[in-house]
């Protein structure tokens, strides 16, 4: 057994230039796309939900147009000033929103949703709201949809989403118009998942977001202003189709297609697990894609996929990437959130043969180890120590102590991921920095220490979405739609 710490993987920005944080390169330089001539230089937003929230909400995008300070002196690299959204800086784009593009939840609808019981109030509320945006959107003057969700809604999650078990969702009883949600259904998952047919991606905030006197729901903290803007705005710049950042690449580097592969349970149990994978490249460019039937294996008591279904979804996802890049990868990374069996990884080489790629790499990515490392005094391990536990065993701390921020910013003991690989084909410190380094491909936050690579933290993402959508239901294939 032995470790090492590995550097903070750089970013790229504007004019190429290079930055590890996501913040101050966009800050300094501005977004990756910055000067194509597909970059956003201005989003149409439509405006969604009740007439008090819309005006506070316009209000404050009003004032995020101009710089918002940073949260205190401490630590000013953890906690920035937010640069304003404006054409000549940050970003490099503003925001348009207009009478004509809001549409406002009516009093009598949110008294409806405010005085059904549970579980019928989230189902009224997701049906209110789908209507009002699918209106917006048809008339097509927008490129993403700002939803802010009603106040009084409590999503029917029965316990904090830490502690459940991605099997264990239970069949309900619905009509065939409004199927009653799942047990730990929510307005997000829902809302989302009814509307994946349209062009335009949604953004759901709460009040608590933008409003100061608003305190966020029980179990939720609140970030600092900045911190806030930056996250809402880079959101907003990724789902309206810009590139905020994205991986260093050689060019002598191979084209690569990353393959993130999970499992759900669909919400009515009908099905059992079914396998979903997300293709990326260096860009952040992600395509969903569906995959088949998985089986819950005796031995090992985790989702597995047969040797044709795996052979089958890794071709769907090369069919994918060539729809959206034109071309085929010359390597291919998969992850998974399971073990691979003798068959699975026979099937996924199968795929990669038949399309005459030779470079194909497959670990199974844990969310959390059993070893742990400890560093002298009471600091938590730095983000990015490796250990390496065997051969084809890994221990990466992918949160942790960040010497940038001079400070660890969670809030519980970190965790290392695992990352076990099925043939060693690099050494353990470069798998590990390409992991590491997937991390920081979160449009979600700004910050730099997202704990899972891109490809198994939007697996997870995409999933708890999709067991809403029955077998045959279109459903887009763009991430934004999901996050």
């Amino acid at each position: 057994m032995h470790s090492v710490i590995l550097d903070e993987p750089e970013l790229e920005f504007g004019g190429a230039a290079r930055h590890i944080d996501p913040r101050f390169g966009i800050t300094n330089y501005g977004p990756a796309d910055l000067g194509a001539a597909d970059a956003p230089r201005a989003i149409r937003v439509g405006l969604v939900g009740p007439a008090d929230q819309l005006d506070g909400l316009r209000r404050w995008l009003e004032r995020c147009r101009e710089p918002i300070a940073a949260k205190d002196e401490k630590y000013p690299h953890l906690f920035p000033e937010f640069p304003g959204c404006d054409t000549d800086r940050g970003l490099h784009t503003t925001l348009v929103f207009s009478d004509r593009n809001t549409r406002v939840i009516s009093s009598r609808d949110l008294r409806a949703i405010e005085t059904a019981d549970q579980p019928a109030a989230l189902v009224k509320a997701v049906s209110i709201y789908a209507e009002e945006i699918r209106t917006l959107a048809d008339e097509n003057r927008v490129d993403v949809l700002l939803v802010a969700r009603p106040e009084q809604l409590i999503d029917t999650a029965a316990r904090s989403a830490r502690h459940l078990n991605e099997f264990s969702d239970l069949p309900v009883q619905g009509t065939p118009d409004e199927p009653a949600p799942a047990q730990f259904a929510n307005f997000h998952d829902l809302l989302k998942a009814r509307l994946l047919h349209l062009r335009q991606p949604i953004q759901i905030i709460r009040r608590s977001t933008w409003d100061e006197a608003t305190r966020p729901p029980e179990g939720h903290s609140r970030q600092d202003e900045a911190s806030r803007a930056w996250n809402l705005h880079v959101a907003l710049y990724y789902k309206a189709g810009g590139v905020p950042w994205r991986l260093l690449r050689n060019p002598a580097d191979l084209t690569t297609c990353y393959v993130g592969v999970a499992f759900y349970r669909s919400d009515d149990g009908s099905s059992l697990n079914t396998s979903v994978a997300q293709v990326f490249n260096e860009r952040g460019d992600g395509v969903i894609v569906r995959g088949g039937p998985a089986r819950i294996s005796r031995t090992d008591r985790q989702p597995h996929l047969a040797r044709p279904d795996a052979h089958a979804l890794l071709l769907h996802a090369l069919d994918a990437y060539r729809r959206e890049h034109h071309t085929a990868p010359a390597r291919i990374v998969l992850h998974k959130t399971s073990a691979f069996t003798a068959d699975e990884a026979a099937g996924f080489q199968d795929a990669a043969d038949e399309r005459f790629i030779d470079m194909l790499e497959m670990s199974w990515v844990t969310s959390s180890e059993g070893a742990a490392v400890y560093r002298p005094g009471d600091a938590p391990p730095l983000r990015g120590t490796l250990v390496a536990l065997g051969a084809r065993e890994l221990a990466l701390y992918a949160t942790g102590s960040i010497e940038f921020y001079r400070t660890y910013p969670g809030m519980y003991i970190p965790r290392p991921i695992g990352i076990r690989p099925v043939t060693p084909t690099r050494n353990p410190r470069e798998l590990a920095a390409e992991v590491l380094a997937l991390t920081k491909m979160n449009w979600n936050q700004t910050r730099l220490d997202g704990r899972l690579p891109v490809t198994l933290r939007t697996a997870n993402q995409v999933k708890s979405v999709l067991r809403f959508c029955p077998p045959d239901q279109a459903v887009a294939t763009r991430y934004a739609h999901y996050m």
